[in-house]
């Protein structure tokens, strides 16, 4: 036998990264192995949902799983829009903490495409020991995958998904494995209203209840009938995953996930740090639809799925780790008192915000008073409804709660009582009763910034310089290679690097977790988020 290795040079450092335990001693193999599915809509609050009391269209599928289910009433994102939503969720941190909080970072505005702000497309160097949950998973036998969505604001290394593209399913693993799979329904996205405007309506334009802080005309009307109808498209998408699920028999017995990325596709919603935005819909069908009640109130945050995920399937969740987990083996006995949500850039756009929400108030410190809350986003104003607004307002006809949003200079600092003013319209910050509540809150949120090391406080550009000096992502090392008896240990360099291998052959990499037997060829290399690959390490044997 003779082992061919081909790198460019050795490196000598051990790596070292542990996943956390399974608990085998708390629960059931059964139990702590669950079966979980997320099936995620884009794009929506809560507010157009049947379990959240709007009667305007029915979602039979969304409405058996939440009878099946238990109802999150104080779910929420850390950021009003996707790219940096998904990099809470997939790795349990808040995207201030990650530096993912911009929108968009990796794989989309460049200096060509974007020159009025002159950013490159780059993947944030996030904190030491941060990873894709899913890799934990993975390394304790899990097969997850996800169809096809991905968006973390940062590339995703190859040791995340054991399938990641549209063809992406449960049906794929092997015999027995235990799955992780997600499953994003695109239909009810933003783009959603103005690609399908022109597609028949499933609910009149006429029946719908126009909220406040929109004008009450026949293009808002219509937007909103669009949303409906693909609420209902979305439902239809979505009735197939379940319909697979209990042709499988794997329905009762998994743990099922339903919520939105963020708040909904419209102006004030998408992108703002009002509920509108930032609150979500969410149902969690537990194991043998086991609950103790239909509605649940606790806070959660996005940075909250991870742990729990790992929880269920007895992972102790890695202390690097913001998120509680809220559920299962290593349930955190301490609920939630506040959730945090954070606005920087939107595309082309720059507006700071910060928020600090409890059960009853809501407080956002707002860094630029001197611009609008209705940014002028372009990809925004492709939508019909926006377009209407801002004639409007420009026309001065908009009535006094719709022009709010459009306020200029707006407040520094804003307090809402979401018990009695859900739709955050009176602000309270200078009412002598809630003075008490404003400094509260307000040290709460300083507490948070620098406890939680708020990226934000930096400038965009001097963040890609401090983490490109030369310009370009780091690159990780070649792995080196030690041969001890009939065994073959990998070493990193950079001790939270992941290595993965894989044999010819195979569709997806593998996480090594311990030695590889001599007797296989396999190519190998080390992958870390915000990092280019190493140079692949080839071994064959003659």
């Amino acid at each position: 036998m003779r082992i061919v290795i081909r790198s460019f040079y050795w490196c000598f450092l051990f790596f070292a990264f542990g996943t956390g335990c399974k608990n085998n001693e708390l629960q059931s193999e059964a139990q702590i192995r669950p079966n979980i599915i997320w099936l995620v809509a884009e794009d929506q609050s809560p507010d157009f949902f049947p379990m959240y009391g709007d009667s305007t269209i029915s979602l039979p599928n969304i409405e058996s799983l939440s009878s099946d289910g238990v109802v999150f009433t104080n779910a929420y994102t850390p950021v009003p829009v996707c790219a940096p939503t998904r990099s809470a969720i997939i790795t349990g941190m808040y995207p201030t903490t990650l530096g993912t909080h911009n929108m968009r970072t990796y794989n989309a505005y460049s200096t060509e495409n974007q020159p009025e702000i002159g950013i490159p497309s780059y993947s944030p160097i996030v904190p030491d020991g941060v990873k894709m949950f899913t890799e934990y998973l993975r390394k304790e036998g899990y097969y997850c995958t996800n169809n096809a969505k991905e968006d973390y604001n940062f590339r995703a290394p190859e040791s995340g998904w054991d399938e990641s593209s549209t063809s992406a399913h449960w049906r794929n693993r092997p015999k027995d494995a235990p799955f992780f799979s997600v499953f994003n329904f695109n239909i009810c996205h933003e783009s959603g209203i103005w690609k399908q405007g022109e597609e028949d309506l499933y609910i009149s334009p006429d029946s719908i209840t126009v909220p406040p802080y929109f004008p009450d005309n026949d293009v808002i009307r219509h937007d909103l009938a669009v949303n409906y109808s693909n609420l209902k498209r979305l439902d239809d998408q979505l009735g197939k995953i379940i319909k697979q699920l209990k042709e499988d028999g794997l329905y009762e017995n998994s743990i099922i996930f339903f919520y939105g990325d963020h708040g909904g596709p419209f102006p004030r919603h998408k992108r703002a740090l009002y509920d509108t935005g930032i609150k979500l819909p969410l149902v969690i069908k537990f194991q043998d639809n086991i609950k103790e009640n239909n509605y649940d109130d606790q806070l959660l945050s996005f940075i909250d799925f991870a742990p729990t995920l790992l929880s269920w399937a007895g992972i102790a969740p890695p202390k690097v780790m913001q998120g509680k987990a809220r559920f299962g083996v290593y349930k955190d006995s301490a609920e939630n008192n506040y959730i945090f949500a954070t606005s920087d850039r939107f595309d082309e756009m720059y507006d700071k915000l910060r928020a600090v929400r409890t059960k009853r108030f809501k407080y956002i410190r707002n860094y630029n008073p001197e611009i609008s809350n209705a940014l002028a986003v372009k990809y925004r104003e492709q939508m019909p409804m926006m377009q209407n607004m801002m004639t409007l307002q420009t026309l001065g006809k908009l009535d006094s709660i719709p022009s709010l949003w459009f306020r200029t200079p707006k407040p520094e600092e804003e307090l809402y009582d979401m018990e009695n003013d859900p739709f955050e319209l009176v602000n309270l910050s200078n009412q002598v009763q809630f003075q008490d509540t404003l400094v509260h809150l307000r040290k709460v949120l300083n507490s948070w910034v620098k406890e939680t090391n708020d990226l934000g406080r930096t400038p965009e550009k001097d963040l890609i310089t401090m983490w490109f000096p030369d310009g370009e992502q780091p690159k990780l090392k070649p792995l080196q290679l030690v041969e001890k008896g009939d065994k073959i240990n990998l070493i990193s360099d950079k001790s939270d690097a992941t290595i993965i291998w894989k044999e010819p052959g195979d569709v997806s990499w593998h996480i090594f977790s311990e030695p590889l037997n001599k007797n296989i060829s396999f190519t190998a290399k080390a992958v870390r988020i915000g990092y280019t690959d190493s140079d692949d390490l080839l071994c064959s044997i003659d």
